[in-house]
């Protein structure tokens, strides 16, 4: 899969009635507070009340989060401070037990260094697992990853002939697809790609190159990640207009297969439906609806993602055209969509059903789901993120790349 959808053991999953919510990997309390004092009138409330070991962070001009150790906040001192911030009208945004998610784009840092699976370590199975060289390499892509920080330039990969191959092989074969079963935004975009970024068959193209071609058409961004990242923090990602993409690639004894995302799927499948406004800026809504959501909610969205931006179908002139990056990155699974008569099922997509329909990772899929258009699939995505019982809002401010609180 795309996400590694294991359940985190410290993640609260209920919402707790309350106007403080615990930061869930400290067990300390928090508070999300809206203060049009600025800092400096709580630090004013923290002094006066003598409360020890506050850390305050901005999360945005004038709402800050305060985290408090746990003796320090005992049941008296704690109904002081909230009369002190009513007192100075500040507000509590949040009213609920909350995941800690990240509140500027920096914070990706943490997220993308922990990796789940299909790193640099691989499964008995994997088609690469005895080669002792395909191991290394894995392990010089995963290190690149692991030491890169936001903002730096991603370093440039030289691929070997054997790589060079299987992305040739690749290359070829679903570029003689797109044209009948890509959808008309995909190929647009694929040819701006081999314009401007370097696409051809010959080599692989650079990840700091397709990188700096997306920023400029639609403000998103790819930084290298070692493998699978779990559902919430790969969604996190897409909050900021980040694409969290592997630089290996599949072993040369099955150019037809690969049992986890690689450059293929994500250069070929992925980045060039990044470079239209109308999917980045879906893609980014469902990003923004996982940041402090629940688990069980974080487990809907990554159904949803997976039936949208990995299998999803839109209908195009009367025709079924895909856009799902498993799709656009898979030659069979490609004709197969959009081909194939009975099996598989085709069904209007909702976010209701969708989210609570059942799919195999190991095979083609049974079912596919149509959009209409990418701002339909946005508009319902949008509804959709108000059911999650989440107790606020989140905009995202392109201009500082952080994410604002705002009460629901």
């Amino acid at each position: 899969t795309r996400m590694n959808s294991a359940k985190e053991e410290d993640t609260k999953s209920a919402y707790v009635k309350s106007n403080v919510y615990l930061d869930v990997q400290l067990s300390k309390p928090v508070f999300c507070v809206k203060s049009t004092g600025g800092s400096k009138t709580l630090s004013t409330i923290i002094q006066r009340l003598g409360i020890e070991g506050v850390k305050m962070e901005p999360v945005s001009k004038l709402v800050f989060k305060l985290t408090m150790e746990a003796e320090s906040l005992k049941e008296e001192l704690y109904g002081q401070f909230c009369e002190a911030l009513e007192e100075h009208r500040c507000e509590c945004i949040s009213d609920g037990i909350v995941p800690q998610f990240p509140h500027h784009i920096k914070d990706l840092d943490i997220n993308a260094s922990k990796v789940k699976s299909a790193g640099a370590e691989l499964q008995s199975d994997h088609p690469g697992f005895t080669d002792q060289t395909y191991r290394k390499r894995r392990r010089d892509f995963a290190n690149i990853a692991d030491n890169y920080k936001h903002g730096e330039p991603i370093p440039k990969m030289v691929y070997t002939d054997v790589e060079r191959r299987v992305w040739s092989t690749v290359f070829e074969r679903l570029t003689q697809l797109y044209p009948s079963h890509a959808c008309r935004e995909y190929n647009e975009a694929f040819k701006k790609m081999m314009r401007h970024s370097e696409y051809k068959k010959d080599d692989l193209p650079q990840l700091q190159t397709i990188s700096e071609h997306l920023h400029a058409t639609t403000g998103f961004r790819l930084r290298p990640v070692a493998g699978l990242l779990s559902s919430r923090d790969f969604l996190a990602g897409l909050a900021f207009k980040v694409f969290h993409s592997t630089q290996y690639i599949r072993h040369h004894a099955k150019p037809e297969y690969t049992p986890e995302p690689d450059v293929c799927h994500e250069l070929l499948g992925h980045a060039p439906l990044f470079a239209n406004q109308n999917f980045a800026d879906f893609s980014q809504e469902i990003g923004l609806a996982s940041l402090g959501t629940t688990e069980e909610f974080i487990e809907k969205l990554s159904t949803l993602y997976w039936f949208t931006i990995e299998f999803g179908l839109c209908m195009e002139d009367g025709q079924h055209k895909a856009y799902g990056a498993g799709l656009l990155s898979s030659f069979g699974e490609l004709k197969y969509s959009i081909e194939g008569s009975g099996p598989p099922e085709r069904k209007a997509f909702s976010c209701e059903e969708a989210a609570e329909t059942w799919y195999p990772i190991t095979r083609h899929q049974p079912i596919y789901f149509v959009t209409e258009s990418f701002k339909d699939a946005m508009q319902k995505m949008r509804d959709y993120a108000k059911t999650s019982g989440r107790p606020f809002d989140i905009r995202y401010n392109k201009k500082t790349e952080s994410v604002e609180i705002v009460k629901n």
